[in-house]
C-alpha cells in the first residue's frame, strides 16, 4: 500500500480577480475551494492514475470535515487524526500575478501526534510512504526525520518532498524519490544554477547523499531525473499555464505509481513530467484523460 503523509492540509481557496486594488475594493470572477496539502494532491493524483492509497495526517473543525468530504467523494481513501483545532485555509490570488496567502497551521496536542504515531504502526515492509510538504509550527524540527526512522523500521520505502534541513536530513535513509524544484536546489547548497550541466552537477550530490532517484523541476525549461542508471532531460511540454498549485505534488505521484508498477525510471519519469505538466495546463489537478493525453508528447534524451 502506499500512504501520503500531509501533516499541515489546507482547503486552498482559489480566487481569480482581474484586478486587485490594494487598500481598495476588488471582485473575483468567481471562486472555488479545494482540497489541499501536498500529501493530498499527491494522493488524488494516484487515483486518476488508477493507483490506490491512504491520506494520512492532521483534520480538524468544519474545514477538516470539508476535506475529508471532498476525498470521500474523489473516492481517495483516508485515515485522518481528527484534532481539536482548525485545519487552516490557505488563499491563491490569481491574477496577472499569482499570490499565495498561507495559513500557518493548528497547534497540535501530544495526545494527537501520539494517535497519529500509534497509526504509522500498520505500515510494513512493501509499502510505500509519502511524505510531502509543510509541518504545523507546534511539531519538532526534526518531526519528518522522527517519521521516517519508524517507516524505515518497519521496512517501509518512502519518498519526501519538502526543503531545507528536513530534505537533507532524509538523504541517508536512502529515499526512494526526492523532487526539488531548482529554486529548492540553489538554496540547499547556497549557489546560483545557471546551466544544465551545473544543476546536473548539484544534483549528483543529493545521488551520492543516498538518494535513490532525484527529479529537479526547472518550470518551462523542462525537468531533469538523475539516477544510478544515468541523467535524462525531459523537455516541458507546450501548453497555457493555468495553474502551479500542484504541479510538483503531481510529479511525484507520477513517478511513484509508475515505478512501482514498472520498476522502470524512464518510463516513470514520463509518467511524473505528463502528470505536472496537466496539472499545470488545468484549473485543478489533472484528470486520468488529460495525463493520458499529454504522455505521448513528453520526449526524454539521456545526458551524456
Amino acid at each position: 500500500m502506499i500512504y501520503t503523509i500531509t501533516l499541515n492540509p489546507s482547503i486552498d481557496y482559489i480566487v481569480p480577480v482581474d484586478q486587485i486594488e490594494l487598500g481598495g475594493l476588488s471582485y473575483m470572477n468567481n471562486d472555488y475551494k479545494l482540497p489541499g496539502g501536498k500529501g493530498i494532491n499527491v494522493s488524488r493524483i494516484l487515483k486518476a492514475l488508477s493507483t490506490d492509497s491512504v491520506a494520512l495526517g492532521f483534520i480538524g473543525g468544519f474545514t477538516g470535515k470539508f476535506i475529508e468530504d471532498a476525498l470521500n467523494q474523489l473516492d481517495v481513501r483516508t485515515n485522518f487524526v481528527n484534532i481539536k483545532e482548525d485545519t487552516r485555509i490557505n488563499i491563491k490570488l490569481k491574477s496577472d500575478q499569482e499570490t499565495e496567502i498561507n495559513g500557518r497551521g493548528p497547534a497540535l496536542s501530544d495526545k494527537e501526534v501520539n494517535l497519529f504515531l500509534k497509526q504509522l504502526e500498520d505500515i510494513k515492509k512493501g509499502d510505500t510512504v509519502i511524505l510531502s510538504g509543510s509541518k504545523p509550527p507546534s511539531l519538532a524540527n526534526d518531526f519528518y526525520e522522527q517519521l521516517i526512522q519508524q517507516v524505515t523500521r518497519q521496512g517501509a520505502e518512502f519518498a519526501i518532498d519538502t526543503t531545507g534541513a528536513a530534505l537533507e536530513a532524509s538523504l541517508s535513509y536512502k529515499p526512494l524519490l526526492i523532487k526539488p524544484n531548482i529554486h529548492e536546489l540553489e538554496a540547499l547548497f547556497d549557489v546560483k544554477l545557471e546551466t544544465d550541466q551545473e544543476v546536473i552537477s548539484y544534483g549528483k550530490k543529493l545521488l551520492e547523499k543516498g538518494a535513490k532517484h532525484v527529479i529537479i523541476s526547472m518550470g518551462g525549461d523542462g525537468a531533469l531525473l538523475i539516477a544510478e542508471q544515468g541523467t535524462y532531460k525531459a523537455a516541458a511540454p507546450k501548453g497555457r499555464l493555468i495553474n502551479s498549485v500542484g504541479a510538483g505534488d503531481s510529479m511525484v505521484a507520477g513517478f511513484i505509481s509508475s515505478y512501482l508498477k514498472t520498476k522502470d525510471p524512464v518510463k516513470s519519469f514520463k509518467t511524473s513530467v505528463a502528470s505536472g505538466s496537466a496539472t499545470a495546463f488545468a484549473e485543478d489537478l489533472a484528470t486520468t484523460e488529460e495525463i493520458e493525453n499529454l504522455l505521448p508528447y513528453v520526449q526524454v534524451e539521456i545526458i551524456k
